[in-house]
């Protein structure tokens, strides 16, 4: 056997096992940018489920009962830079007995002689009441579209859970802020019309 044949196939395992490394190394990668883009979702569920970070929860309906406990609930709206809108509360505030199904508006209005759309990010504070501030019906699960100058109400419907009064760390609680900050949501670009004018047939 030659020394070339030798180094040939010592050489082989060498290069099969560089191979299977890369691939592994490709495969991991690709994993964890999956579990990056994936991680975004799974958090915000998280938050909304747990009311963790201050997110409040979503829900289909009222508990059922109400708690002789009032709480003042207040409320705050903000607008993000780049969206040329008018955003706020009717009311800056209310009391609520815990348990109790409230309906509130806040009001946008489109500043720009343009259509532009925005969607609102919330929270609650503080923080730790947001596994208590259930929300059944609100603006800011969908993105709002206005045209220009236009107006529109918006309802936010919640309630504070009773079981509030259950927590002995939340004994001194007496008021909520629930806060929205609208954000622009960038439009699709629109198609540009083809105006180039029609090619001149040929000369013979």
């Amino acid at each position: 056997m030659s020394p070339d044949t030798r180094h040939h196939r010592a050489a082989s395992p060498t290069r099969r096992r560089d191979v299977v490394v890369a691939a592994a190394c490709g495969v991991f990668v690709a994993f964890m940018v999956g579990m990056a883009y994936a991680a975004v979702p799974f958090y915000s569920w998280f938050c909304r489920t747990t009311g963790f970070g201050g997110i409040p929860q979503i829900v289909s309906a009222g508990p059922g009962y109400i708690s002789d406990r009032k709480i003042t609930v207040r409320f705050d709206a903000n607008v993000g830079a780049g969206l040329p809108w008018r955003f706020e509360p009717e009311r800056t505030s209310i009391e609520v007995r815990l348990g109790d199904v409230v309906t509130v508006y806040y009001t946008v209005t489109n500043q720009s002689a343009r259509e532009t759309a925005g969607q609102a990010a919330y929270n609650v504070t503080p923080t730790t009441a947001g596994g208590y501030f259930a929300k059944i019906n609100c603006f800011c699960f969908t993105e709002q579209r206005l045209k220009p100058g236009e107006r529109r109400q918006m309802p936010v419907v919640f309630f504070v859970d009773p079981t509030l009064v259950d927590d002995a760390e939340q004994s001194d609680l007496n008021a909520i802020t629930l806060s929205y900050t609208m954000y622009p949501v960038r439009q699709p670009d629109k198609p540009v019309a083809d105006n180039a004018p029609a090619p001149q047939p040929g000369r013979l």
